[in-house]
């Protein structure tokens, strides 16, 4: 698979859980009535060497589809948030990676290159574009994304009036690759299913174990087994991965997370409570049905269930706040009992392997 870029926002001011807010912010931001400097202390923006609030106002205010700009971007983990995705407001595109995740259907793997003062767990998979900071708050350790599918350039440089347009795409996977497996099994997998088997290896403890060392330094290497059932066996379980981590899974339902209590859905003070297995939001409210494994797990530099809460501190939940948190939490308890499973076939993946 080739490798990947990364989206920088300038500001947070270009990001929001909610598309409507968004876009009024926006609609202030360009607003002409209000002065350059009005703008500059609401937002809290500085002019820099390569950037200058004024001639971005304008530029974007002459786009008359600006709007078409506003999409879906992968914050954090299980974080899905808007984003006003235009070259004037945001640093470090990386649309030349970006595109092939907005121009058709497609999923992408994200890893690090690096994993320094952490332990490997940088694995995630996508549908939206993503946040530089996705994987890890420490700089050394950003995320990297690789599309799963390549789509061709659009013919016109707005990335944006492309979208919908239906084009052909190509596995980013290499020839030599579909070649050696398709020997070893007498039959070509799909670039889905190597999509999955590569997954399910990077949710392997064992995996994570034995080559700690290297996936500090380095990006993470497949090994690929030369067992036609096993690999089927590690891709079937990837594949369940990817449907809990897109929280696409039917397995979601019914959640093993509730939410209980009386108040008003505030988010204040966190407190995890390990022999009830509640995590309070506030004084009187709780999630409960969540292990101490799950309440700790981490993807990445960050501990799930704790991060996702206190992104919204001070905010109340909505309805569909509270349905999401349950469905984080029932995926990764699920997470955890399916990586007990592929820890088990494992070391069939390299008993014998493929030589590429």
């Amino acid at each position: 698979m080739n490798s990947v870029g990364i989206v920088t926002s300038r500001d947070k001011v270009v990001i929001d859980s909610d598309k409507k807010e968004l876009e009024q912010r926006i609609r202030i931001f360009l607003d002409k009535k209000m002065p350059d400097e009005l703008v500059r202390q609401t937002f809290n923006l500085k002019d820099k060497s390569n950037w200058k609030l004024k001639t971005a106002r304008e530029k974007i205010r002459k786009d008359g589809s600006w709007q078409d700009s506003i999409t879906q971007i992968l914050y954090r983990p299980f974080d899905v948030q808007w984003i006003f995705y235009h070259d004037e407001v945001i640093e470090r595109s990386r649309k030349e990676v970006m595109r092939h995740m907005m121009v058709g259907e497609n999923i992408a793997l994200i890893t690090s290159r690096l994993t320094k003062g952490e332990t490997f767990k940088h694995a995630q998979v996508t549908c939206n574009i993503v946040e530089v900071i996705c994987m890890s708050p420490k700089t050394s350790n950003n995320g990297f994304i690789f599309p799963l599918y390549l789509y061709p350039d659009p013919d016109k440089k707005d990335l944006f009036s492309q979208t919908k347009r239906p084009m052909k795409r190509k596995p980013n996977i290499t020839t030599d690759l579909f070649t050696a497996l398709s020997k070893a099994y007498k039959k070509e997998p799909t670039p889905e299913e190597i999509f999955y088997y590569i997954y399910a290896v990077l949710y392997s403890t064992t995996y994570r174990t034995k080559y700690a060392e290297f996936l500090k330094m380095d990006f993470p290497r497949i090994p690929f087994t030369k067992d036609k059932s096993v690999f089927a066996k590690m891709a079937a379980f990837g594949k369940r991965l990817v449907d809990l981590h897109l929280l696409k899974s039917k397995g979601l339902d019914p959640p093993v997370a509730k939410f209980q209590g009386k108040g008003d859905d505030r988010v204040e003070k966190l407190r995890y409570n390990e022999k009830e297995k509640r995590v309070y939001i506030n004084q009187g409210q709780y999630f409960e049905g969540i292990a101490k494994e799950v309440w700790g797990y981490q993807i990445g530099g960050y501990q799930v269930c704790d991060k996702w809460l206190k992104d919204r501190k001070k905010r109340k939940l909505s309805l569909d706040d509270i349905k999401h948190y349950c469905k984080i939490v029932t995926a990764l308890q699920k997470t955890i009992e399916i990586q007990e499973t592929i820890d088990d076939i494992y070391p069939k993946v390299e008993k014998e392997t493929i030589e590429l």
